[in-house]
């Protein structure tokens, strides 16, 4: 099947966050008009990509999911401090995206095909994103330094085996410290920690909202134009796409891409798909003038809190709650990256100067199995499903472009797509990647 001519079709994106203007930037680069659509700014506040760790790692293959988990999820939720928490008046609208989740990571097969499906959008992100903040002017943005995992001794990280044969066995390297060598890599880091292993080839955004505010801007400069509207929906004509609908009228356009975060879900419904998407509430504090950074990004293997140098001084990410879009935040949950960070780097003022500190929740856009959802919608392949990417968003972005870039051109996929497909949430339990990877 021959492709459009993209100086004669205009796509609309719906989503201005780090997925929304990577993909713009690609598909202005191949030729297509482009309209980028937001409600808000990019980069703002409302984004997920706002407030992310900024991570680009490949070593990020590793599913929430996995074997055992469910074991596991009890201990979780009773511990106030733990990194899961659940809003039980939600529970019921939850519960099938938390069996599907279970189901997800349910044997070593299926988070073996997740991995690898992960793999082919990850490996990449460090290089690609590191061009692309070159190209937009901001080479600053990104940095290249390497991540640490810590842990409080070697016999937890062998407890770890799965998740890190995962990584080995999607190509990711590591180097193993112990001790005076551990201390070396990263001075500020608590005593506590014993063993810790360096991944190299990883990376981190200094800022994510200015960055994906900046890659805005040069979408701009190339021609991208942008809307500031909320699409509700699309005008469908025979199955072709005439225009998308918005609070502020119709936008003509001849193709859409949906990469709008959590509020995909309604988008995909519009457009004959029904997908497994639930928000996975994150939080993240940034303390200015720190005592102590890490000399790299870090997560501990306690905590599963992230922590970074950004430019604005520290940044602790992480936390899982779960509960409806609109529920206000919780802020106890950012009591306890605070805590973290007090925990992990002693030399932190404590308590944390109110004035130094600011908090932020948001809204990670996640599907039960870990995998994003790209590709063509059921009502029309004018339109392009892009969202779902949980916490590998940063990372993943440029890859995602390439792909949604290739569907529109009919161009051969840069990687295989069954396992991230749309309509893999069709039945009750969700055709899996190790299901789909036959196909």
């Amino acid at each position: 099947m021959s492709g459009p001519e993209p100086r004669d079709t205009t796509v609309a994106i719906i989503g201005a966050g780090i997925i929304g203007v990577t993909t713009a930037i690609a598909l202005r680069q191949a030729g297509f008009a482009v309209c980028l659509i937001e409600p808000g700014e990019p980069g703002g506040e409302q984004a997920a990509s706002y407030g992310n760790a900024g991570w680009l790692s490949p070593a990020s293959v590793v599913p929430m999911s996995m074997p055992g988990l469910w074991l596991k999820v009890p201990g979780m939720l009773s511990d106030p401090l733990g990194p899961l928490a659940i809003r039980w008046s939600a529970l019921p609208r939850l519960l099938p995206w938390l069996l599907r989740f279970l189901y997800a990571g349910a044997t070593i097969g299926r988070v073996e095909a997740t991995a690898r499906a992960l793999r082919l959008l990850l490996e990449p992100g460090p290089t690609l994103q590191a061009e692309l903040a070159a190209a937009a002017g901001v080479p600053e943005l990104v940095r290249r330094d390497g991540a640490l995992y810590a842990y409080p001794s070697r016999s937890d990280f062998e407890a770890d085996a799965l998740a890190w044969r995962l990584r080995r066995d999607n190509g990711v390297a590591w180097t193993e410290l112990e001790d005076e060598a551990l201390r070396r890599a990263v001075p500020a880091l608590s005593p506590r920690y014993a063993f810790g292993v360096l991944v190299g080839a990883t990376g981190h955004c200094l800022d994510p909202g200015t960055y994906v505010r900046m890659l805005a801007d040069y979408a701009e400069r190339l021609g991208v134009t942008r809307r500031q509207a909320r699409v509700s929906g699309f005008d469908l004509r025979r199955g072709r796409l005439a225009a998308v609908l918005t609070d502020g009228g119709a936008i003509s356009a001849d193709k859409a891409v949906i990469c709008a975060g959590i509020h995909s879900k309604l988008l995909a419904r519009a457009a004959g798909d029904s997908v497994s998407l639930e928000s996975e509430r994150g939080y993240h504090v940034v303390l200015s003038e720190p005592e102590a950074v890490p000399t790299m990004p870090v997560q501990t293997s306690d905590s599963r809190i992230g922590t970074a140098p950004v430019a604005a001084g520290l940044r602790g990410a992480g936390q899982v709650e779960l509960c409806s879009v609109d529920a206000p935040p919780d802020w106890r949950r950012a009591s306890i990256v605070e805590a973290h960070l007090k925990r992990s780097y002693p030399e932190l003022a404590d308590p944390l100067p109110e004035n130094r500190v600011r908090r932020w929740m948001g809204h990670r856009p996640s599907t039960p199995d870990g995998l994003p959802v790209i590709g063509f919608a059921s009502a029309s392949t004018d339109i392009v499903h892009a969202y779902g990417h949980g916490h590998v968003g940063m990372a993943s972005a440029p890859m995602t472009a390439r792909i949604v870039c290739d569907l529109l051109l009919c161009a051969p996929s840069a990687c295989p797509l069954a396992p991230y497909s749309p309509q893999r949430f069709n039945g009750f339990w969700p055709r899996t990647a190790a299901s789909l990877e036959k196909r």
